[in-house]
Parts: C-alpha cells; structure tokens; sequence
C-alpha cells in the first residue's frame, strides 16, 4: 500500500515548526521516520500534514555531563536532541561512560540500517510499550522537553506515557529533547530482552536499576505502557513471582501469556543478578 495524500513541510526554525503544527490539527511531525513511516504506508495512521523537522538546526546535538557540572539545569546526566539517531547515541563513549543503560537497550533496537535513520526522542514519544527508550526513559526518572506555542515544558517519564501508542505531548508540540540521569556511584544497570528474531520487536524486556538496597525493574512488552516494578528487599527466588504480582502479561498470536509471565521470572532475575553485578564491581 501507499499512503493517503497528505500536505508537506520543511520548516527551518523550531518556530516555524510549531506554528505549522498549531495550524494544523491533524498534521504529525517526522523525524526519523523509522516508526511513521510503515504506519503511513498502512494507513493506520493518515495525518494531513507532515512537518519534517530535520531542516532545523542544532536538534542532533548529544550533550553528556557528570553530577555536579551543571548544563542547562541538568544535575548529571545526558540529554540527547531530537534528530540524534540512535546510532550516534549508541557510539558515544560519553554517554557509555554516564548512563551505561542507554547503549545497553539502544544495541537491541530493530536492526543496524533502522538505528542509523532512527532517532532516540522519537521512539520515546511514539510510546510504543514493546520499545527498549520508553522504558530506560521511565526506569531512570527521566524527562521529555517539548516545545509549543505556549513555550517550552518539561514533562517527567511518569506523566509521559498514557496508553498504546499515546504520550501527553500535544499535537501542536514538538519533543526537543530527551533527558535521564546518570548513573549514581555504587548503582548497577542491566538489560535484556527476549525476541524470536534478531531485530524483532522483543515478546518481553527488562532493564534493572540497582541503587544500594533499592532494586527497580522495567518492563516491555507486557503492558499498555512501559512498567516499572520496585522489588527491594524481594528474594531472589522470588524476584520474577514478585514482578508478575505487578504485571498482566499478554495473551497473542506472538507468544501466549503464560510463556510470557515465564520470560519475565526468568529475565528479572538475569537483569537483577547482572546490575549487582555492577555495583559490586565484578
């Protein structure tokens, strides 16, 4: 199939931008394209108006910095723009060094050629809850900045994400950014999935964040929306009963629920055991 007809523009100003969008209601913003673009040539999605964002400048930019050297208000951490390609957030050593969970779920997103096209902020704000950002994003606390007539806003992950495919930025927004923290001294990060094939998306995913005493897992694939479960002070041989306690694994024609609720027993306590492992230094 094709896509429907639909009006085109290359603004060259993130002004121009958002008065392209406030004048248009049904208009959708392209940046990588890499989720859009398939929905578009299904028609599942037929917007009047595309407004390509990649004319606008200094939206690449990947700004990587350590707890206590302040950029732009960020108390350490990385904050990637919204033309960075995954690619380009992948192969930063600096963002490896800050925030190692980052390159650890990027490495599994869809395939080499996607990664080069597509970009970070926008598989964070397309909500897909079967993506590897949205719940690094929601995992670490981090936060959307977006633009709009009514200036710039900062959305946190736990406002971010309201249902399949939804986010609260609006229509006439545009997501400049992406941020998360960095990774405190003493934590540990892990991340796994689980796919039928390389390159797939992944039936379950889990990301753990190993702070001290504190144990919080993050789910894909298992939900609505991308799911954080705190499993401080569980067993280890109960981590994965202790997580489904939270979760409502899905039942469809690509893996059944109950092989689903295994995955997660199984990939809790791989993801937990691996960011120990880190913060303990082995």
């Amino acid at each position: 199939m094709k896509p429907a007809p639909f009006a085109y523009r290359r603004p060259g100003t993130l002004a121009e931008a958002v008065s392209a969008l406030a004048g248009e209601p049904d208009a959708k913003v392209l940046a990588g394209g890499q989720s859009l673009v398939p929905l578009l040539s299904m028609r599942l999605a037929s917007p009047a108006m595309l407004v390509d964002i990649n004319g606008i400048p200094d939206l690449d930019a990947i700004v990587v910095n350590d707890a206590g050297d302040a950029v732009e208000g960020d108390d350490g951490g990385v904050r990637v723009g919204a033309l960075a390609r995954h690619a380009a957030v992948l192969a930063s050593p600096e963002v490896r060094r800050v925030q190692p969970l980052v390159p650890m779920a990027l490495q599994h997103v869809a395939h080499a050629t996607i990664r080069n096209r597509g970009t970070t902020v926008g598989s964070i704000v397309h909500a897909d809850a079967a993506a590897e950002m949205p719940v690094v994003l929601a995992l670490l606390g981090g936060s959307v900045e977006v633009e709009g007539p009514g200036g710039r806003r900062t959305i946190p992950a736990e406002e971010l994400f309201l249902g399949p495919l939804q986010s609260s930025v609006a229509h006439d927004e545009i997501a400049v950014s992406a941020y998360v923290p960095g990774l405190a001294a003493g934590a540990g990060v892990a991340f796994d999935e689980i796919a039928r094939r390389h390159g797939d998306y992944a039936l379950v995913g889990a990301a753990a964040l190993v702070e001290g005493d504190r144990v919080r897992v993050g789910y894909l694939s298992v939900g609505d929306v991308p799911t954080v479960v705190d499993l401080s002070g569980v067993a280890d041989d109960e981590l994965g009963e202790a997580a489904l306690a939270h979760l409502d694994p899905p039942d469809d024609i690509h893996a059944t629920a109950a092989y689903r609720a295994q995955l997660v027993r199984v990939l809790t306590t791989r993801v937990v055991r691996s960011a120990r492992d880190m913060a303990e230094g082995l």
